[in-house]
């Protein structure tokens, strides 16, 4: 018995020829790259014999895990994942709340949950968790490393994929590096950007736009104790790491690897296209970035190549794309689409699709290895980057829109119910961005707060159209936690001194579980919504037609209100038709291919001159 053991151990204490494999597959490419940026031989060294211990201490049920998903490599492009976002306090206090809480996502048909921020940072300066004092360390309110392994295996035997996020541009101030820089130690400031007078700061002004110019204006924060400007693009507490130090780039390769090993399945890369600076540049969206993001793949690919990598990129297509890479030489297997999310809004503001078409028809167009991360809302505010080259051939100019669309979103204009608040909103531009649920934004909490049971009825059926049509985009399909049962805003965070200046936090409230316990009940809002999601969730993943792969694309209904979206799959076709106005509405369709079947009501219908209930939809299987 003990000799097995021994056996165990020394199989354990160095890789397999798997891992060779993988290894002699990218090296080539790997060293290039690195000597590319770096030209530092020792140094890329150092990482090849760290990956290699990683992956000795990648545990075997992962390794498992691992071999299947290398054998299926469109294992998370079928039809049958589901997300979920949630923050661990709010849903269930800490990581074991969480766990004894699968029952539910598993009730919800979630098998991809997205844990938000969770690594240690500094309360009242962590935005959201995303100013991170320490890479391999739990906040103490959420519990401990160990307790991360053990919601990572019970999700894994769950078949539940786990998600979380990883800050690479910028560590806290309070992050053993930054405490260590503010002493002077040289070494240490040499992994930020520090400077002892303002000429170079001042260069980099001029080229490089503020992230957020109301509540944390300019890209700099000067440190009277140290003497020096240290660079913040995001806020002052955030100080922006320097990739052009290779110690940089392989010590926050280290943390990636050992997060992973935890049992973690997504890794979503934070603010990635800021992570090279360059002066005279806008420093986002440099070539070294995709340098970067290249070498993570491969350093993935060999020691953990089932862990996916998901980009969050919050601009236009056109700056997005290039975040997957190539067919040959890929970087993220998933990003976010952001922008499609962003139209999706200012269709419900002015109940008219053209731009939402025009968008669904280029992510169409792609490659469709390409994968996105579909969603209504995240944990984020809405920032309105729409095409306004296009809008401006209808007449429609950005500042005015954006005035109305943000006037829409608190109650103000356009006959709206919605309900919310801005965010970090910019008196001399006229910008802001916007907050809020789903829910609130659909019109449930004024229809709630007035009592009103017409308006209820028609606001839970926009809140469902709009997860209908989610479903119906290319790509995975994530919930924001609370969007389940139709959760309204939480004003409780004005009362928080922490928080009151954040109004995020309005659609960050902590989880109704008192509403969720109504879920089973169909008379109730929170049962409406739920019952009515999981007949669209079943539907998606029973069809094969709904895999990112399948052929998709936008039909014209003549109607300015009207949306269809078809797809189609091994001779399979669907198509989902989604009215955004208040009125009734007729699609004006003739799809001449037989009859087709109502997926909801199983009633038979043409698909010619459709006429669909305001804030209705229909999904149409052909028969």
């Amino acid at each position: 018995m003990e000799k097995s053991k021994e056996k165990d151990q020394a199989v354990q204490a160095k890789p397999d020829g798997q891992y060779r494999k993988r290894f002699d597959r990218h090296f080539d490419e790997m060293k290039w790259l690195y000597g590319e940026l770096y030209d530092n031989d020792s140094m890329f060294a150092e990482l090849c014999d760290h990956m290699e211990q990683f992956y000795v201490e990648r545990s075997r049920d992962l390794k498992v895990s691992d071999a299947w998903r290398e054998e299926h490599p469109d294992w998370y492009r079928q039809n049958d994942l589901l997300g979920m976002m949630l923050y661990i306090d709010n849903f269930a206090g800490n990581m074991k709340g969480v766990e004894k809480k699968l029952d539910y996502l598993e009730k919800c048909s979630v098998n991809y949950v997205h844990l938000m921020p969770f690594l240690d940072t500094t309360e009242g300066k962590s935005d959201g968790g995303y100013a991170v004092s320490d890479f391999r360390k739990v906040q103490e309110k959420l519990g401990t490393m160990e307790d991360l392994d053990s919601l990572t295996q019970s999700c894994h035997k769950r078949n539940i994929n786990v998600c979380m996020d990883f800050v690479m541009n910028h560590t806290s101030e309070d992050h053993e590096w930054a405490r260590r820089a503010r002493q002077g130690e040289g070494e240490y400031m040499s992994r930020y950007f520090f400077f002892d007078n303002d000429s170079i700061p001042n260069q980099y002004e001029q080229t490089v736009p503020q992230v957020f110019p109301t509540t944390a204006p300019g890209n700099f924060t000067w440190l009277p104790d140290a003497g020096h400007y240290v660079m913040t693009m995001f806020y002052p507490y955030q100080w922006d790491l320097n990739y052009k130090n290779p110690r940089v780039f392989n010590e926050m390769m280290y943390n990636f690897l050992y997060l992973v090993n935890q049992g973690i399945d997504i890794v979503r890369l934070d603010a990635v296209p800021y992570i090279w600076k360059e002066l005279g540049t806008p420093c986002r969206n440099l070539p070294q970035v995709h340098t970067l993001v290249r070498l993570m793949r491969m350093i993935s690919e060999i020691v953990c190549p089932g862990v996916l990598l998901l980009g969050e990129v919050v601009m236009e297509p056109a700056k997005v794309v290039p975040y997957f890479g190539t067919v040959e030489k890929p970087e993220c297997h998933m990003l976010y689409n952001v922008t499609t999310m962003a139209t999706t809004w200012h269709t419900v503001a002015t109940r008219e699709v053209s731009l939402l078409k025009r968008q669904l028809d280029i992510v169409n167009s792609l490659p469709k290895e390409y994968v996105f991360l579909n969603y209504l809302r995240c944990h984020d505010d809405i920032g309105w980057g729409l095409d306004y080259d296009t809008l401006r051939l209808s007449g429609i100019e950005e500042r005015p829109h954006k005035q109305y669309l943000n006037d829409y979103f608190l109650g103000l204009a356009g006959n709206s119910n919605s309900r919310g608040q801005l965010y970090n909103a910019d008196p001399v531009t006229g910008d802001a961005r916007f907050c809020g649920t789903t829910a609130s934004l659909c019109g449930i909490e004024k229809a709630g707060f007035e009592q009103d049971a017409q308006a209820m009825e028609r606001a839970i059926r926009l809140d469902v159209t709009l997860h209908a049509y989610m479903f119906m985009q290319s790509g995975i399909p994530v919930l924001y936690s609370g969007d389940e049962i139709g959760q309204v805003n939480d004003y409780s965070y004005e009362n928080d001194p922490n928080k009151a200046a954040d109004s995020r936090y309005i659609h960050r409230g902590a989880m109704r579980w008192e509403l969720a316990a109504q879920a089973d009940d169909p008379d109730t809002v929170e049962g409406k919504i739920f019952g009515r999601l999981k007949q669209l969730e079943e539907i998606r993943k029973r069809e094969k037609a709904f895999v990112s792969y399948a052929d998709a694309w936008t039909v014209e209904t003549w109607d300015p209100s009207v949306l269809c979206i078809a797809r189609h799959w091994e001779g399979e076709k669907i198509l989902g038709i989604f009215n955004f106005s208040e009125f009734d509405k007729t699609a004006w369709i003739n799809e001449r291919d037989g009859m087709y079947e109502d997926m909801i009501s199983r009633g038979e219908m043409a698909a010619a001159g459709v006429n669909i209930p305001a804030y209705g939809f229909y999904y149409l299987k052909r028969k």
